[in-house]
């Protein structure tokens, strides 16, 4: 029982990694307006100040494998600590408008590394039969930070702070970006990294500190799957070879992000404000929203493990085209607004049992041990840097129509389901060793 403690707490502590990246992105969408009065921005400036964290993102995400396998993936999670705190308080006393897109790129940093990292350790520590959970588990915190963002920015509002409310909003993330940088020394550092670095006698007791019953077999299967010369070990990813996996993290990535969730997110407060609901009307619903991201990412969790990865996307690909064309009418005809919180409920309910739920899960599993740092790297650029094209090009797009960016992501999400179905292997079920075999890599 103490033994499958420390697996569950280092899955919690790694995951609180997901809370910050989940609260940093999505804080924003309560100062948009604030800020673009107060800097005098048109739609290109307003996207351009929202996705300035989101490049920072795609840098953060490019880079932490070095350090992820150099100092280990537990250090480098204590960095992004450090970057999700001084990118808060810096966001608090930001002078001018470019210190604060320095602060806010630099909280980016922080949150492209977390989403490289934090899914990699929890994968490397968990045990086959419980990956999808667990890893899923970085997912339902990146979606519970989405909500206390939501739901922060709605109790800092009440108070009726004026000009400094924003810097409210931005700086309070400070408080649990140092409990997670505290946490992290609880923690043990990955077996497969300490093995993959030749510390075999730490990387066996980290196999019984974290509850596994034959632990000399599964530190040998760990030893066989890393190659022993380090030449091979520090191998490029991009070979023929690994062609497969990096096509799936690239469509796996891209797809997340062309259904639209994180405009959405950024700019939720502007949506409901274009369809006429009033400030505070727009942060309860916003809060709405949230919860139901909150819950049937909880759901697809729970089912991830049983049904699959594949049937979970197929299944979103559905029900995100219908509610995204529902969205899309409802500007269009300009008529209808009633309807416009349940359909980006039902949604963000269909993305998060599905896409939510499953692509971190999934980049993390198809890649060999080599080459995992890598190819995760691989997998959250693609994903940050679709993000940083949607979130700065969303206003320009909207300011025509509410309706454009809506068709477009529910064209996308339609596409999605097809090359699902015919291309995205089942993971479900399949140890990282043994995945390495079903994909065809030496």
């Amino acid at each position: 029982m103490k033994k499958k403690s420390t697996l569950l707490l280092s899955t919690v502590v790694a995951a609180l990694g997901g809370l910050l990246f989940g609260f940093d992105t999505a804080v924003i969408s309560g100062t948009t307006e604030a800020l673009t009065e107060l800097f005098q921005l048109n739609a290109w400036g307003k996207g351009f100040a929202v996705s300035i964290a989101l490049w920072g993102t795609v840098f953060g995400a490019v880079v932490a494998s070095w350090p992820g396998d150099r100092f280990g993936r537990r250090a480098s999670l204590q960095w992004t600590g450090v970057f999700f705190f001084v990118s808060a308080l810096g966001c608090a006393v930001a002078w001018n408008f470019t210190s604060l897109l320095v602060f806010r790129f630099l909280g980016g940093l922080g949150v492209g590394a977390a989403s490289v990292l934090g899914p990699m350790y929890i994968a490397e520590i968990a045990p086959p039969a419980w990956r999808g959970r667990l890893v899923g588990f970085f997912q339902f915190n990146v979606v519970l930070g989405i909500l206390l963002a939501f739901l922060s920015n709605a109790i800092v509002g009440l108070f009726e702070l004026g000009a400094v409310e924003w810097r409210w909003k931005l700086g309070i993330e400070a408080v649990p970006a140092l409990l997670f940088f505290l946490a992290l020394f609880a923690v043990p550092r990955s077996p497969r990294w300490l093995a993959k670095v030749g510390r075999i006698d730490e990387a066996r007791v980290t196999l019984q500190q974290i509850g596994v019953e034959a632990p000399d077999e599964e530190l040998g299967a760990i030893v066989r799957s890393i190659d022993e010369e380090h030449g091979r070990a520090a191998e490029p990813l991009f070979q023929f070879k690994y062609r497969v996996p990096i096509l799936l993290a690239i469509g796996v990535a891209m797809f997340n992000q062309l259904s639209g969730i994180n405009g959405l997110l950024y700019y939720l407060n502007d949506i409901f404000t274009k369809a006429g609901f009033e400030k505070l009307s727009g942060d309860i619903r916003a809060v709405m929203i949230g919860a139901t991201n909150l819950i049937f990412c909880m759901l697809g969790m729970a089912l991830i493990d049983k049904f699959g990865r594949k049937a979970l996307l197929m299944i979103g690909s559905v029900g995100t085209t219908v509610c995204l064309a529902g969205v899309a009418a409802i500007f269009f005809l300009d008529a209808y607004q009633w309807m416009l919180v349940w359909l980006l409920m039902g949604y963000i309910a269909f993305f998060s049992f599905s896409q939510g739920a499953v692509i971190w899960v999934y980049i993390s599993e198809i890649f060999p041990n080599r080459v995992r740092a890598k190819g995760q790297s691989l997998g959250s650029f693609t994903h940050w840097f679709m993000c940083a094209i949607v979130a700065w090009t969303f206003p320009m797009l909207a300011e025509q129509s509410g309706g454009y960016p809506f068709v477009f992501f529910a064209a996308m999400m339609a596409l999605q389901f097809f090359v699902v179905m015919f291309f995205f292997p089942e993971t479900k079920n399949v140890s990282l060793e043994e995945m390495q075999e079903k994909l065809g890599i030496d």
